[in-house]
C-alpha cells in the first residue's frame, strides 16, 4: 500500500452556525437573532466546534494513508471522481445520499462526526474507526451494501440520479400539470407532485405519504394498510402521486405503482414555468420540467456501494 498511489476525497458540509453567519453576515448578529427568539445559541456553537474537531481528526488520519482532497458539499454536482477514488462523507445521512448519487462504483464511507447528537442508518463509522477501515478499503478488502439508484432522463439528454427519491412537480409545490404514462395507460393530471422512491427511500418521503394514506384508511374504516417492504438493493422503484385532483380535464387513477427493471414512468410537462425534477431534496441541482419536456424515470444501471 503506497500512499502516493491512493486518493481519498473527503466531503464536508456547512454547520448550522456557518449557515447563520452567511445569512446574518457575522456570528454576533446571528447570536443576537437566535437569542432574541429565546433559543440556545450555545448549541449551535457546540455543534460547530464538534464538527470541525472531527474534520481535523479525520484529515490527520487520512493523510497517513493517502492524498486528501477536501470538497464542500455544494461543489459535488461539478466534481469529477476518479475510477479508483475512495470517498468519505463526514456529516449526516443526507450528505451520504447526496454524494452517492454522483458516484459510479466508487466506495463511499459514511462517517458520523457527532454520534451523541446525530443518528444515521448511512453512518456506520465514527472518526476513530478510520484507521481500521481505510487500509481495508485501499486494499479492496471490505464489505459494502449495494444500494439501488433511480435515474431520470430528460428528452434533451439531461440525466439525474437519486439514492432516496425524485420529486417531479412545481417549485412551490402548488398544482403541477402534466401527462403521466404508466404501463401503457396515460392520464392528464393535476397534483402537488410525484414522488419516485428507491428501497432506501422507503423511510423518507414515501413513508410520509403512506402515513397520510394509512390515517385516512383508518378514519374511513378501510382496514390496516401494511408498510411496503423493500431492501436497499431491491430492483424496483415505487411512485406516488401527491394530492391528485380529478376534474373535467384531469384524472386521478394512476396514483401509485411499481417501476420494475426495463420499465419507465414517463411524464410530459404542461407547465409554462417553474416545473422541476430534483432528487434527494436538493432543489439547487434540478432539471427544468416545463412545457413539452418529457422525463423518463426508471432504475439506474449504476448502484451505490456503502462501506459497512
Amino acid at each position: 500500500m503506497q500512499r502516493g498511489m491512493n486518493k481519498i476525497i473527503l466531503i464536508k458540509t456547512k454547520t448550522r452556525l456557518e449557515d447563520l453567519k452567511k445569512r446574518y453576515n457575522t456570528v454576533e448578529q446571528a447570536k443576537f437573532y437566535v437569542e432574541h427568539l429565546g433559543a440556545d445559541f450555545g448549541d449551535y456553537e457546540k455543534e460547530h466546534e464538534n464538527y470541525y474537531a472531527a474534520l481535523k481528526d479525520a484529515i490527520d488520519v487520512i493523510s497517513g494513508y493517502a492524498r486528501v482532497q477536501e470538497i464542500d458539499r455544494e461543489y459535488i454536482p461539478n466534481m469529477i471522481f476518479g475510477e479508483k477514488d475512495i470517498v468519505i462523507a463526514l456529516g449526516r445521512d443526507g450528505l451520504v445520499a447526496n454524494v452517492m448519487k454522483y458516484l459510479d462504483g466508487q466506495p463511499l464511507i459514511g462517517v458520523n462526526p457527532d454520534a451523541k447528537r446525530w443518528e444515521g442508518n448511512l453512518l456506520p463509522f465514527e472518526v476513530g474507526d478510520l484507521p481500521r477501515i481505510i487500509p481495508n478499503v485501499i486494499n479492496e478488502n471490505f464489505d459494502a451494501k449495494r444500494i439501488t439508484m433511480a435515474k431520470a432522463e430528460a428528452k434533451d439528454g439531461q440525466v439525474m440520479y437519486a439514492v432516496n427519491d425524485f420529486f417531479v412537480g412545481i417549485k412551490n409545490h402548488t398544482s403541477a400539470r402534466y401527462h403521466i404514462c404508466y404501463n401503457n395507460v396515460v392520464e392528464n393530471q393535476s397534483s402537488s407532485g410525484i414522488i419516485v422512491s428507491t428501497g432506501l427511500g422507503m423511510t423518507g418521503w414515501h413513508k410520509s405519504i403512506m402515513a397520510e394514506f394509512r390515517g385516512m384508511a383508518k378514519a374511513f374504516n378501510l382496514g390496516f394498510v401494511p408498510e411496503v417492504e423493500m431492501g436497499w438493493d431491491t430492483g424496483e422503484l415505487i411512485f406516488q402521486v401527491r394530492e391528485p385532483y380529478p376534474s373535467r380535464n384531469t384524472q386521478a387513477e394512476l396514483v401509485y405503482g411499481r417501476i420494475e427493471r426495463n420499465r419507465n414512468l414517463t411524464l410530459v410537462s404542461e407547465m409554462a414555468e417553474d416545473g422541476v425534477v430534483f432528487s434527494d431534496g436538493i432543489l439547487d441541482d434540478a432539471i427544468e420540467f416545463n412545457a413539452g419536456m418529457e422525463i423518463k424515470i426508471g432504475l439506474a444501471d449504476r448502484v451505490g456501494h456503502l462501506v459497512v
